[in-house]
């Protein structure tokens, strides 16, 4: 601590905006507030769309179950993990007051963010079938899946560069714009998606094609804007393709973290699908009810990734300007934030779970299955939320080598325990205790890493 403070003792060369001066939490406050908004837009586009889905038929709803985790994936790995990498680089390099640097670490970005998307696309055109087979998909369920499938992921390029265009604009302080962005995109989703896909507005009727149409559309025109937006000089960093050189080093300071942090989405769902087949064994109650608990922490995730997001380019402005000891505080404090307000949350339907449950379900069964989830998995939100918070913070550090390694232990954790009281007929209920646990263990497993974790310019 005395080698951080007396860090922080010398001024910043360059001072690039606020970030690096202005009171923590109000700042904090202020660039959470629009990911947020943009993110819980994000989630309530997904309910939309599965609720179109449904009107379609019960194999087109079963169908997007099978893509969803392979949707979620792409997401989560060019936003919050390749994203954090981008938003990381960038905001070091303007905390050390080398524009220029900045600059040449956006293209690069993109050329990674491209690179990404061609990977998804590939992967998921050659062997998608085969992975929805292996999830249990077929017949007509499985011909559905794929024709959403074929059209979404073979324009995954422009996925991945709306989401890292806009952590590159983020890495600038600014999270207005891109989330005005991603708000656009959802509007545009669902307009166009809903459009093809039931044939409204006198559109003809594409099914489940012309639903990932619509997403394919909003995010191909999502990315358009954030290019030009980038190079017309409206931004606070402006790009220019005449200077640009590939240079090595600026691909390794995106990756170093970027890469990495990709295994933390992959974490995650391997764990909600290995815990998903586990429960499977249980009934259509059990697997019912996790599906409520499961459908809420997917709308409580927006809130860490607002604060964790709008942690990363004031942690990385500290620590490209030397200012150690305030990166730590801003992840401190960011992580405290977004665990209270997320444990709250946890605590209120862990009391009273019929306040969540009773708006998807009346059935007896179900209920009482996802009552028995709330009350054991509830209170292990909040340190869900503050590890979740404190993943990004360490993005903007560079050092998220400890974060990464708590959500191993995550996994680990409800993928053996799990297999164990499967094995051994434990009650259901025993599941859900595992699931709460496990969000403990990972927040205070991605604490003391942090805790731990010797950050320096």
């Amino acid at each position: 601590m005395t080698m951080e403070a007396s860090v922080d003792a010398r001024p910043p060369a360059t001072p690039v905006n606020s970030l690096l001066t202005s009171p923590i939490l109000p700042t904090l406050l202020k660039l959470a507030l629009p990911n947020a908004i943009a993110m819980f837009g994000t989630a309530l586009v997904a309910v939309a769309e599965t609720s179109y889905i449904g009107r379609l038929g019960v194999e087109p709803l079963a169908a997007i179950a099978l893509v969803f985790p392979f949707v979620m994936l792409t997401q989560m790995m060019s936003a919050g993990a390749m994203g954090g990498g981008v938003t990381s680089a960038v905001s070091r390099a303007l905390g050390a007051g080398n524009r220029d640097r900045a600059a040449n670490l956006a293209l690069h970005a993109a050329i990674i963010g491209a690179g990404g998307g061609l990977f998804f696309t590939a992967m998921m055109l050659l062997f998608g079938r085969t992975f929805y087979a292996l999830l249990g998909g077929s017949g007509e369920v499985l011909e559905q899946a794929m024709h959403y499938s074929q059209v979404l992921f073979s324009g995954a390029v422009s996925i991945w560069l709306v989401n890292t265009l806009a952590s590159v604009v983020r890495g600038t302080g600014d999270m207005r714009v891109p989330s005005l962005v991603l708000i656009g995109v959802a509007i545009v989703q669902v307009t166009v998606g809903g459009g093809l896909g039931l044939g409204l507005f006198g559109l003809p009727k594409f099914g489940m094609r012309g639903v990932a149409a619509g997403q394919l559309a909003a995010f191909s025109l999502g990315a358009l804007f954030l290019i030009w937006y980038l190079m017309s000089g409206r931004s606070r960093l402006t790009l220019t393709l005449r200077s640009f050189a590939f240079q090595r080093d600026m691909f390794l300071d995106i990756l170093k973290v970027g890469a990495m942090s990709c295994l933390s989405p992959l974490q995650t769902v391997l764990a909600i699908v290995i815990f998903t087949r586990i429960l499977a064994g249980y009934g259509t109650a059990v697997l019912a009810g996790y599906g409520m608990g499961s459908r809420l922490e997917f709308l409580l995730v927006p809130i860490a990734f607002a604060f964790g997001t709008a942690s990363i380019p004031m942690v990385g402005m500290a620590m490209g300007a030397g200012l150690v000891a305030r990166a730590r505080r801003v992840a401190w404090i960011a992580a405290a934030t977004a665990g209270l307000v997320v444990g709250l949350i946890g605590l209120v339907v862990a009391i009273n779970p019929g306040l969540w449950v009773s708006l998807f379900t009346s059935d007896p069964g179900v209920a009482e299955a996802a009552d028995s989830y709330f009350r054991w998995a509830g209170p292990g939100f909040g340190f869900f939320g503050a590890g979740v918070c404190l993943y990004f913070s360490s993005q903007g550090a560079a050092k998220v080598g400890g974060p990464v390694l708590a959500g191993t232990i995550r996994l680990v954790l409800v993928a053996l325990g799990g297999w164990w009281f499967a094995a051994s007929g434990a009650p259901a209920w025993t599941l859900f205790a595992l699931v709460g646990t496990a969000m403990i263990v990972f927040g205070l497993s991605t604490a003391l890493s942090v805790h731990l974790a010797r950050w320096s310019k």
